[in-house]
């Protein structure tokens, strides 16, 4: 029944989200982040939210959000499709609201980090963002795409020991492409065929299986489901 209720605000969250002009939809704060003012000392924080329009109904946009201690202003790392389209490169790095609103969709905090551990990833996660692989590619199937990048900063920086949602699409296209790999948490293995076909065994993660970019799998540790399009039924994966 938990199940059934989840897919039914799914889709009904879906349909809102549709709804929406994406040129009109608000890209308010969350309120999901302190302000400098509130925290004075370094903060990082991994979101993810719904993506736009119809790609919505199946996975979700991740990005990074980072403040140094006693700075006044938060700096966001996305990778964004558009950009290349446009001659630019993918990565976004600037000054900005940590935790707006996805263009409508509301975004869900799944790290965050403060003080000396902040303090020690802020340098990694703004070089690996710089010296990242894929600035001139994007796609958003099977990846490289905006999760693929964050998933990249996650597995490199030892700080960061959160998982992705299961349906954060090209999470699964470790680092360049290789086949085998750390888990994002970094306390298991995964096995990946360009993110298409793979396998990921680790404490954090549990067991995930990706079948063409669909990953199914159950998390033992906080016990849950995880399902495409959905993502996690059961116990919260919440810092």
């Amino acid at each position: 029944m938990k199940f059934i209720g989840s897919f039914i605000a799914f889709m009904l969250l879906g349909v809102q989200s549709q709804a929406q002009d994406w040129r009109t939809a608000t890209r308010d704060s969350a309120h999901l982040a302190p302000t400098p003012q509130e925290e004075k000392g370094a903060v990082v924080q991994v979101y993810a939210a719904r993506t736009v329009s119809w790609r919505g109904y199946f996975a979700v946009h991740s990005w990074i959000a980072t403040k140094a201690k006693d700075a006044d202003h938060y700096m966001t790392y996305h990778v964004i499709g558009w950009r290349v389209k446009r001659g630019l490169e993918s990565v976004r790095i600037e000054s900005d609201i940590p935790d707006r609103h996805w263009f409508g969709a509301k975004p869900e905090l799944i790290e965050d980090l403060r003080g000396a551990e902040a303090e020690a990833a802020i340098p990694q996660i703004d070089r690996l963002a710089k010296d990242y692989a894929y600035k001139s590619t994007y796609r958003a199937y099977p990846g490289p795409n905006s999760n693929t990048f964050i998933s990249h900063i996650i597995r490199n920086v030892p700080e960061l020991k959160v998982e992705l949602p299961p349906h954060a699409i090209g999470k699964d296209w470790i680092n360049q492409a290789d086949i085998v790999g750390w888990s994002e948490s970094k306390t298991g293995v995964q096995f990946s065929l360009f993110g298409m076909l793979g396998l990921t065994v680790g404490l954090g993660e549990g067991v995930e299986l990706n079948l063409l970019g669909l990953n199914f799998g159950v998390d033992f540790m906080r016990p849950a489901l995880k399902l495409p399009m959905v993502g996690r039924v059961g116990m919260s994966d919440k810092p």
